[in-house]
């Protein structure tokens, strides 16, 4: 049997889902990997647009108005089948899928990295498709409790194991542009809302009738149309053999003390101060970013109020019912292009950090973020929608883009080996990330409005704290340092890890025939299938900007 076959082989015994399954065989060609994580990630991204359901369920007995009781309590609105929920008992399945997206990732990540991604993502497909209709059930029945359950707890794993499954594939196809990899697959679940949420509402609006919102059957559509997409993106997933690397690529010699081709394990990582380090790089870089969007419509019709429809000097509290409507709508379109932004972000910073450094390009988020932040209530006070809206627009291209490049950020520093599981564990700055913005935002808005400041201007000290917290990232991100010695696995021991495909220390590298042929038919196909709901979800996002600069 010669080196090469023995390189690729796969045991009999492997089975539909293993890891040894999907090792890539020549004439694979890479570029089927990235739209293969993209329809993972664009299914399971419309986390972020889930908001939309909540004014119709707010009405799902009362149809037309919500039948509201006075007495509801979140512990009664969990059972109750009488009175209709308020959008903030349903806010919780929002916090729901973020806590447990991180906490997935850093439980089962170890578990990804034994198994591979084909069965991590098969694993997501059922838990986010079926989250979604134990949801269906739970709206159907008007159980708030089966709502948390099967969309918030079982969906929000679903989402972790959705969201890291193709990290560590995309890096070691890719390890020539490690940030531009990571950002294709990354940005679809920055892109996952702008397809959902629009579908949502035409599937509502057919749906809808007298005696239903329309939202369980929207649920049970879009989680079997998910399922079928996810389903599909697992089985587009292959690996490549250990040794691999693309045809006429070495590893350059170093050139950056900031990258290391040497491996730390699961287990070392989080032992390591470089590993914290970027722990609260992430965590104050997103919880900047995640309180603006948690509050991005709300802000924009308060500061702006009458000016967005051409009334000039009437104050957001003076507004009419049917001037507050005209507001609204607007304010929609501008949460449409700052998801835009966001998933602009996430290709252009992470295939920027490809030539400029990981470092420098968290260094570039934190100062060029202090100086948005900083300014965003002059643009306010000034009234100009045009500053306004582009600072936010700039400060989410990079909230995304922090996202998409803190998969290579840990390559460079701990290897690829374990990068899936180790980014894993990083997501918990997410999920804490999660509670701490939005609460720094909507508390000190409270305090603000409580305080008798006009609507106008009680976001301004929430913009100077956010400018903080990313002070306190750029010192974080300046004290991250290649690691010691030390923390790096010995050659035996990656050798015998990657014993079921071959020990490249042992074993022949090389391209072995994997990896060519660029964007030829096959791949343009599998692109079409993620590029065109895509650019429908982008147009229509356009579409409804526009309406802010009228």
């Amino acid at each position: 049997m010669s080196a090469t076959t023995e390189t690729l082989g796969m045991p009999a015994s492997a089975g539909l889902l293993d890891r040894e399954r999907i090792i890539a065989r020549p004439g694979f060609n890479r570029w089927l990997v990235p739209p293969a994580a993209l329809a993972i990630h664009l299914c399971i991204g419309m986390a972020y647009g889930f908001s939309v359901f909540w004014l119709p369920l707010s009405k799902a007995i009362g149809i037309s108005a919500p039948a509201a009781c006075a007495d509801l309590t979140l512990g009664s609105a969990l059972f109750t089948t009488t009175c209709d929920w308020r959008v903030s008992d349903l806010g919780w399945i929002y916090t729901l899928f973020f806590v447990l997206l991180g906490s997935s990732a850093a439980i089962w990540g170890g578990w990804l990295e034994k198994v591979g991604p084909r069965k991590a993502a098969t694993v997501s497909a059922f838990c986010w498709s079926g989250g979604i209709l134990i949801a269906a059930l739970g709206v159907a029945t008007h159980q708030l409790w089966l709502m948390w359950l099967g969309a918030g707890v079982i969906g929000g794993i679903g989402l972790g194991l959705g969201y890291i499954s193709p990290v560590s594939t995309l890096i070691k196809w890719f390890p020539d542009r490690r940030g531009m990899a990571t950002g294709m697959a990354i940005m679809g679940f920055g892109g996952g809302a702008m397809i959902g949420a629009p579908l949502a509402n035409i599937l509502m609006t057919h749906f809808r009738s007298d005696t239903s919102v329309g939202v369980w059957q929207t649920f049970v559509v879009m989680a079997l149309g998910y399922l079928v997409f996810m389903l599909a993106g697992a089985f587009g997933y292959r690996i490549p053999p250990a040794g691999w690397r693309p045809e006429g690529w070495s590893p350059p010699a170093a050139k950056s003390s900031m990258i290391t081709t040497r491996h730390v394990h699961l287990r070392d990582a989080h032992k390591t101060k470089q590993f914290w380090l970027i722990w609260a790089v992430l965590c104050l870089n997103v919880s900047a970013g995640i309180g603006v969007i948690g509050m991005a419509s709300p802000m924009l019709q308060e500061i702006f109020a009458g000016s967005l429809i051409g009334a000039p000097g009437v104050a957001f509290t003076e507004m009419s019912k049917e001037q507050l409507a005209g507001v609204a709508a607007i304010a929609a379109g501008f949460t449409g292009l700052l998801s835009l932004f966001n998933i602009g972000g996430r290709f252009f910073w992470a295939s920027l950090s490809d030539r400029i450094g990981r470092k420098n390009t968290y260094f570039c988020f934190f100062v060029i973020g202090i100086v948005l932040y900083a300014l965003a209530p002059w643009a306010a006070g000034i009234q100009s929608k045009l500053f306004f809206v582009g600072m936010l627009c700039i400060i989410l291209s990079m909230y995304g883009g922090g996202f998409a490049t803190i998969p290579a950020y840990l390559a460079d520093i701990f290897g690829t080996q374990f990068v899936g599981a180790i980014h894993g564990r990083l997501l918990t700055a997410w999920a804490t990330a999660g509670i701490i913005g939005p609460v720094v935002v909507n508390y000190i808005r409270e305090a603000q409005i409580a305080a008798g400041l006009p609507r106008d201007q009680v976001y301004n000290t929430t913009m100077y704290i956010l400018a903080g917290m990313l002070a306190l990232g750029l010192v974080a991100n300046a004290f991250v340092r290649p690691l010691a010695d030390k923390w790096f696995m010995k050659d035996a021991e990656v050798a015998a890890l990657q014993a079921k495909t071959a020990a490249v220390n042992a074993g022949p590298s090389g391209s072995f025939g994997i990896g060519r042929g660029g964007l030829d038919a096959k791949a343009l196909l599998a692109w079409a299938c993620v590029g065109l709901p895509l650019a429908w979800g982008v147009w229509v996002t356009v579409k409804a900007s526009l309406a802010l600069f009228r």
